[in-house]
C-alpha cells in the first residue's frame, strides 16, 4: 500500500487582539444635584405633613401626602441608578 502524503500542520497563530473601544463618558454633573434634591424635597413634605398634623404641604391630599413625599424619595433612587 502506498504511503499517504504527510501534510503539515499550520503553526498555531493566535487571534488579533481587540482594540479597547473608547468608552465616552457624558457629563452627568447633573445626576447627583437631582438626587440630593429628591431625596431632601420627598423628606421635606413628610416632616412638614407630620409637623402641620396633615394642613400643609397640600391638605386635599390627606394621607396621600406621604405616597407623594415616598415618591420623590423614589424618584431619588431612580435617578440615581445614572449616576457614575
Amino acid at each position: 500500500m502506498p504511503k499517504s502524503r504527510i501534510r503539515k500542520k499550520a503553526d498555531f497563530t493566535p487571534p488579533p487582539t481587540k482594540q479597547a473601544a473608547a468608552i465616552k463618558l457624558t457629563n452627568r454633573a447633573w445626576v447627583a444635584p437631582a438626587m440630593l434634591a429628591m431625596f431632601l424635597v420627598g423628606l421635606a413634605w413628610i416632616v412638614v405633613f407630620y409637623v402641620t398634623d396633615g394642613d400643609l404641604p397640600l391638605s386635599s391630599l390627606g394621607n396621600w401626602n406621604i405616597v407623594v413625599g415616598f415618591g420623590f424619595i423614589a424618584a431619588g433612587f431612580g435617578v440615581s441608578t445614572q449616576w457614575k
